[in-house]
């Protein structure tokens, strides 16, 4: 007689994409103790994959497959018959909140481990009234605030065999042969996923990433919750740096730039301080982390003008921009076109050191970039000597990382740091008492992109990296 398999409770579901298909799974076991990733549907679509985790969710949360009926008889007609009734399968289960546990599979007790003596008990938090959430509630309906978690991670593989027997102890079962990509033969994602939800230590891999980002929803910015979202959910995790771009009119695969030939150091030690070779450098290494910086600082502006295009920041509600909360005030009402030439303003200071001229600001916008990279560039230095082998690899100097030098020797003038001072509001204009005393010139924002006439001005037909 056949045996019914076992029930084990269903905690969530979840999707991984390949380039080729993607897979539901459910996430099945006690609340204490192992889980098991089991295969739940395979599609080629993935916003169809994503539909059909946020359905299972629902059904899972109100146990009711009614809930969800007209959302499951939609998607299941967008999908072909095989996910079709393995979804259909899959949501009555959610619904029941429990799963056939897979042949062979073992869990712990949920009540085993819990390092609680038999005398301890444990006091749940009284549920308020009214502290549901509504099934199908919008963000605007929620009488709560809402928080959103995306978190990034990446593994370096080194070990598959010991990564899969990790998995397999967690109780994992690979998918069918039928089911696997050609370049995932062995479900690597699905030990890895396997892995990463049971909480255990990566066995046979290297964590190469692990952030998390996290935004208060609010529906009066245009936010939504992910059921009802017109578009899909995007996330700007921080930027990886250690790829610098090429110039701007190089191909796309043209090698980094040579800073040893670049910026040849010259040794002397004659003393005497009107001896050429004597005087401050900017040296391979220096130059590394400048490139890096302003490298950095680009990709953040232009992230940032697409996202503000040509939205206002404002000090009540400055958002989670990278880039322009950091400029003067004053500048925080421009419009995406402005912001777009900002983002230029780094592209072109990183086009003189790529070509091997010191950088130096034709206008307030290059001035202002050129600040920011110089405070950022150090911050870099730690990662780089610890993990970074080519700029370990660049000569070393007497002069490298002197930020104070090239903060003296880039610029004429500091006068751009004024306008972080709240004491001198209204100091960027050229008719005012303080701006014409000191000689300042038109800081204001309209003007930071006019060439200062020393030294050349940029070519106004550059167009835009991106």
């Amino acid at each position: 007689m056949a045996t019914e398999p076992e029930l084990t409770p269903v905690v969530d579901f979840l999707c991984e994409h390949s380039p080729s298909k993607s897979r539901v799974m459910a996430l099945i076991g006690p609340y204490h103790g192992a889980r098991s990733l089991t295969a739940v549907l395979t599609c080629k679509d993935k916003h169809h994959a994503y539909q059909s985790v946020q359905l299972l969710r629902r059904a899972l949360a109100s146990r009711d497959t009614a809930v969800v009926m007209e959302d499951l008889n939609a998607l299941a007609t967008a999908l072909p018959d095989a996910p079709a009734s393995s979804l259909r399968a899959a949501t009555a289960h959610a619904a029941s909140g429990t799963w056939p546990a897979p042949a062979g599979t073992t869990f712990c007790p949920p009540d085993e481990d819990l390092g609680e003596d038999e005398d301890t008990q444990v006091d749940e938090a009284p549920t308020a009234p009214g502290s549901e959430t509504p099934d199908g509630a919008r963000l605007k309906d929620l009488p709560g605030k809402v928080v959103r978690i995306a978190h990034l991670r990446e593994f370096h593989i080194t070990d598959e065999d010991a990564l899969i027997r990790a998995a397999i102890d967690e109780g994992w079962e690979p998918l069918p042969a039928s089911e696997l990509d050609a370049d995932d033969p062995r479900d690597l994602v699905g030990a890895v996923m396997t892995l990463t939800e049971s909480g255990s230590w990566i066995t046979g891999a290297d964590t190469l990433e692990d952030q998390s980002e996290a935004e208060l929803l609010r529906a009066g910015h245009g936010d939504e919750l992910t059921d009802w979202s017109p578009v899909p959910v995007t996330v700007h995790f921080h930027h990886g740096w250690r790829l610098r771009r090429a110039a701007p009119d190089a191909p796309a695969d043209e090698e980094q730039p040579d800073l040893v030939a670049l910026f040849p150091v010259k040794e002397c030690s004659c003393g005497d301080e009107d001896c050429e070779n004597c005087g401050w450098q900017l040296t391979p290494r220096t130059a590394d982390l400048l490139l890096t910086a302003l490298s950095v600082l680009a990709d953040q502006a232009y992230d940032d003008a697409d996202e503000l295009r040509d939205q206002p920041v404002t000090k009540q509600q400055p958002g989670d921009w990278e880039l322009f909360t950091r400029l003067p005030s004053l500048t925080w009402s421009a419009d995406r076109n402005w912001r777009r030439r900002m983002a230029r303003a780094f592209d072109d200071l990183t086009d003189d050191l790529e070509h091997g001229r010191w950088p130096q600001p034709s206008c307030t916008a290059e001035e202002m970039a050129l600040h920011l990279a110089i405070e950022d560039a150090p911050g870099y230095l730690d990662d780089i000597d610890t993990r970074d082998t080519a700029h370990g690899t660049l000569p070393e100097h007497r002069d490298d990382y002197d930020w104070d030098a090239c903060s003296d020797l880039f610029f004429q003038d500091h006068d751009v740091l004024m306008l972080f001072d709240a004491r001198l509001d209204g100091i960027e204009d050229p008719d005012g008492d303080v701006n014409q005393r000191l000689g300042m010139g038109d800081l204001r924002t309209a003007a930071w992109f006019e060439p200062f006439g020393y030294p050349d001005a940029r070519d106004p037909g550059r167009g835009f990296r991106r």
